[in-house]
């Protein structure tokens, strides 16, 4: 006998969450071959199988917290694949209700039959995971009244959750109109509130650790907001002359990220607190520059690292965000992807945001928020007023550590720098 046992994560990650199970009990499984699907605080990560054989048996349902270590699945080496889905498969989900109208029939015409079949319906109702089978022991629900949408008729705990959320709903509902009929005139509050539609969905972990670790950044650092706008004139034009030139020579598109990046490597350079960290009562000043590229993915908000951004190229940022960009989307960025990095870009512009406070990436002490570009009218000397595309750029900072003036100067270093993108290539 086998068992599949949720294996070392990461240093930092103690526990993940079933987020589906990609074999099936009954199931032939290769050494090797994908079993489950986690999901943990930062990535998703797929188990394999170390030993060919059946499963035959699934400790843990998804939307299980399951630990590392832990026996999440068994194998049986020399089992017999079975095909367990297949007989819920022949039986559609609307004829989960037929086995009482058959009965009322057969009760007169054929009473044997009926005992016959009884058990061989009553196994495919109760097919469960085993998170569902828990939370209907603790809410005292029985599994044979749950509906379920699942096409092989499994009953799940979001199925569990439903039922009883709507148990809930209809015992108030029942209390609300027992208490009305006793008074002479009812509560329209009550009666429109109850009606309206709502939908429940359950947090994925990683939307969980988000929503956490941005209160706690709230909560623990004395956080500040420092704004400045860009005249993006010069890198425009710039992109707009070299960018086919970029393209032919790299493979990769010249964009903005690039230029952001170096010059708010040079800014760190010069003002080094906002490369920095608190632990416990020391400062820990980092000297190497690695700069986490936030990046919306489908399962939330996550920034992998573009590192030793001092070192690379423009050629090379640009590649290493593609790259890192794809890997979010395609829900495969690893651990290292996301570890380690001392200040983070975001750019809320790609959605149309003009302006906005960004919160720290903690323990960083410093983020800086990009914004959209906007045609606006710029005073150029005492006579002339031009229309120029310009950024509004904003830095959050931990205050602790980080003084306004050097938040100020360190915003103003970077608006100096992409007002003047040559000197970027003098500064990497």
């Amino acid at each position: 006998m086998g068992e599949i046992k949720v294996p070392e994560l990461a240093e930092s990650i103690s526990e993940g969450t079933v987020a589906q199970w990609l074999k099936q009990v009954g199931d032939f499984v290769e050494k090797g071959d994908y079993i489950v699907e986690l999901e943990t605080d930062k990535v998703n990560v797929e188990i394999t199988a170390e030993d060919s054989g059946v499963l035959t048996e699934l400790l843990a349902g998804e939307g299980d917290t399951v630990q590392v270590g832990e026996i999440i699945a068994r194998l049986e080496a020399n089992g017999e694949a079975k095909a367990a889905p297949s007989a819920p498969a022949e039986t559609p989900a609307p004829q989960k209700e037929e086995p009482v109208q058959q009965q009322e029939a057969k009760q007169e015409v054929a009473p044997a039959a009926e005992v016959k079949e009884q058990p061989a319906q009553q196994k495919q109702w109760l097919i469960a995971s085993p998170a569902a089978r828990k939370a209907a022991r603790e809410r005292g629900i029985k599994l044979d009244q749950v509906p379920t949408t699942d096409p092989l008729g499994r009953v799940r705990k979001h199925d569990i959750d439903l039922y009883a959320d709507q148990k809930t709903a209809q015992q108030k509902e029942e209390k609300a109109q027992a208490a009305n009929q006793s008074k002479p005139v009812p509560s329209p509050a009550v009666n429109e509130g109850s009606d309206k539609p709502v939908e429940r969905v359950r947090m994925s972990r990683r939307r969980q650790t988000i929503a956490n670790r941005l209160v706690e950044v709230q909560q623990t650092a004395a956080m500040l907001t420092t704004f400045n706008e860009v005249d993006m004139t010069a890198v425009m034009a710039l992109r707009k002359r070299r960018k086919d030139k970029f393209f032919e020579q790299h493979d990769v598109r010249l964009g903005f990220m690039s230029f952001f990046t170096k010059a708010v490597v040079a800014a760190l350079k010069k003002y080094p607190l906002l490369n920095a960290e608190i632990q416990g009562n020391e400062l820990v000043i980092k000297k190497f520059y690695d700069i986490g590229i936030a990046v919306s993915a489908p399962d939330g908000l996550v920034v992998p690292v573009v590192r030793d951004a001092d070192r690379k190229t423009f050629a090379g940022i640009e590649g290493n965000i593609v790259e890192l960009a794809k890997k979010a989307r395609d829900n495969k960025l690893a651990l290292k992807d996301l570890q380690g990095g001392t200040f983070t870009i975001t750019n809320g512009g790609v959605f149309g945001s003009l302006m906005s406070t960004p919160i720290l990436n903690g323990p960083q002490v410093g983020i800086l928020g990009m914004h959209k570009v906007q045609l606006r009218p710029v005073a150029i000397d005492e006579e002339r007023i031009e229309n120029r595309p310009m950024m509004y750029i904003a830095l959050s900072y931990d205050h602790r550590i980080v003084d306004g003036k050097e938040a100020v100067s360190f915003l103003a270093t970077v608006k100096e720098l992409l007002e003047d993108p040559e000197s970027l290539l003098l500064e990497g």
